[in-house]
């Protein structure tokens, strides 16, 4: 029996509070739409903001099916996910369900305050790939940078939160280096 291989999750993270029409919005919901046509699963913090805006255009796109919207809250309703999570799933945790969210595969983040500022930090010591748009926010301010000086690994020497400005950029960047970034995670490349 031939099992396919889970598609990976990539995290979009930022601000819970932009609204629909605002440029953060705008590019959560394309990309959102855009990562489930090159056949990857969306994962958020389920809620409002750039988590609603990833939703739904992640549910637009034709490649679309039950389940490839994955929805994190911090609470403990699961119907308290914004209507595009296809999986909502209560952690009851509140702000520490942000480590969850930044064990996806890969994480992008579109602005964000001090919600989104731990998350990036979070997957940068859970060793993922991180990608950051050049927007207002902690992804602007972080983008093209490392956040410390430690080797996340040996085999990456170029390894730091990567800025973009499109989906397009972004989707490119994870479909050439996610899979180094897996495999150099998986190998146990050494952290120093």
């Amino acid at each position: 029996m031939c099992v396919a291989p889970r598609p990976n999750i990539v995290a979009v993270i930022g601000d819970g509070t932009v609204s629909q029409g605002s440029r953060a919005w705008g590019l959560a919901e394309e990309l959102g739409e855009r990562l489930v046509d090159a056949g990857y699963r969306v994962l958020s913090g389920g809620l409002g903001g750039v988590m609603e805006a990833v939703s739904r255009g992640a549910r637009r796109s034709a490649s679309h099916a039950p389940g490839m919207v994955i929805g994190l809250l911090p609470g403990d309703e699961p119907g308290a996910a914004n209507a595009y999570v296809d999986v909502s799933i209560a952690t009851g945790l509140g702000h520490l369900r942000n480590s969850l969210v930044a064990h996806a595969d890969a994480v992008v983040a579109i602005g964000g305050g001090a919600g989104t500022l731990s998350e990036i930090a979070l997957a940068w010591i859970h060793r993922r790939m991180v990608l950051a748009y050049r927007v207002e926010g902690w992804s602007g301010r972080l983008a093209g940078s490392r956040l410390d000086d430690r080797v996340r690994f040996a085999s990456i020497p170029d390894d730091e939160v990567f800025g973009v400005d499109s989906a397009e950029e972004a989707i490119a960047l994870l479909q050439q280096r996610l899979p180094e970034f897996a495999s150099a995670r998986l190998a146990g490349s050494p952290v120093r």
